[in-house]
């Protein structure tokens, strides 16, 4: 699938994917203003949408889509739709991504990533589990039932999310069907270097998700937007810190997954797609300090979970 509204990447199975993606979750907003903001994407050019079993808004995404395609806006084969297993649906990834088709109301998703490394117990819908939450993680079985949802025509792509680059070998350790995407937080400070190349030696490509540092979420910073070095690169090329940020991803061959429904802020993300960076830019950006926001530290604790210490979840690359 290619079309003429937004740049793509081609993914390691010959896939397509828009290089800018809409994020969907939202914990502040309706249904409604789910379903207008992504009618809204589709208008000022957007075709890729992320969403997950644990962002709730599956059923909004599906909702606003569907009506685009009996609108004939678009067809279904000209957007890309990426959801993700969430923890406790590890022991059966068939039946997660069933019902998730079945919330959006469509026949499959371009891509589906197991959201963590982490399995919780069945029925497990707290982001922030406690200890009597964890299971046995068992990543093999996990990949297994990601493989046979790709067999059966669930999905298109299968993929990973918050994987580091020793978890990422280790699911192609025993993979049939490597991973075609590996979603992480990545920005100007928190570059992903060493991750970004050892994907790049696989053919793994890398989506950036918080690629600003997630400032309208409760767990994010406006850290990233505000830096000093950001603000000087943007105002030399008549732009602003945002689209700044987001070219610098897509400059390092990331795509990057925006979160905002704001009509103004959303022109000015996709907007990122005109501005190309140059050396200097580059080398400025690369002496910023470097941050991970979205930490994970409530996937650790010192009995139930497989990671006792915030080292043992990203193995050391934090």
């Amino acid at each position: 699938m290619r079309n003429i509204y937004m740049r793509q990447v081609r993914l390691n199975n010959g896939v397509w994917m828009p290089v800018v993606g809409l994020g969907t979750y939202s914990s502040e907003n309706d249904s409604e203003t789910t379903q207008q903001a992504v009618r809204m994407a589709l208008q000022m050019g957007y075709r890729h949408f992320d969403t997950a079993k644990i962002y709730g808004s599956e059923p909004a995404l599906g909702n606003a889509l569907r009506s685009a395609i009996s609108d004939r806006m678009i067809q279904r084969e000209d957007v890309f739709v990426t959801s993700k297993l969430w923890s406790s649906d590890h022991h059966d990834p068939v039946s997660a991504l069933e019902e998730t088709l079945q919330k959006l109301g469509l026949e499959y998703v371009d891509l589906y990533l197991v959201h963590w490394p982490v399995k919780l117990k069945p029925g497990v819908l707290n982001p922030v589990p406690g200890e009597e939450d964890f299971d046995i993680l068992d990543l093999e079985s996990t990949w297994l039932g990601m493989e046979k949802c790709l067999a059966m025509g669930l999905c298109r792509c299968i993929g990973v999310s918050n994987f580091s680059s020793r978890k990422v070998q280790q699911i192609l350790d025993f993979a049939t069907v490597p991973p075609a995407v590996n979603q992480v937080e990545m920005h100007p400070m928190w570059r992903q270097r060493k991750l970004r190349e050892v994907c790049r030696k696989h053919n793994i490509h890398v989506s950036a998700y918080s690629p600003l540092g997630a400032p309208g979420n409760c767990w994010g910073s406006t850290a990233v937007v505000d830096h000093p070095i950001l603000k000087s690169v943007a105002l030399k090329h008549k732009a602003t810190p945002a689209q700044v940020a987001l070219a610098w991803g897509m400059s390092k061959g990331s795509s990057v997954i925006v979160k905002s429904f704001n009509q103004r802020r959303m022109k000015e993300n996709i907007g990122a797609l005109h501005l190309a960076l140059d050396d200097s830019d580059t080398l400025k950006i690369q002496k910023m300090e470097e941050w991970k926001i979205m930490r994970g530290d409530f996937f650790t604790n010192e009995t139930t979970s497989p990671y006792r210490t915030i080292q043992d979840l990203w193995d050391d690359e934090i």
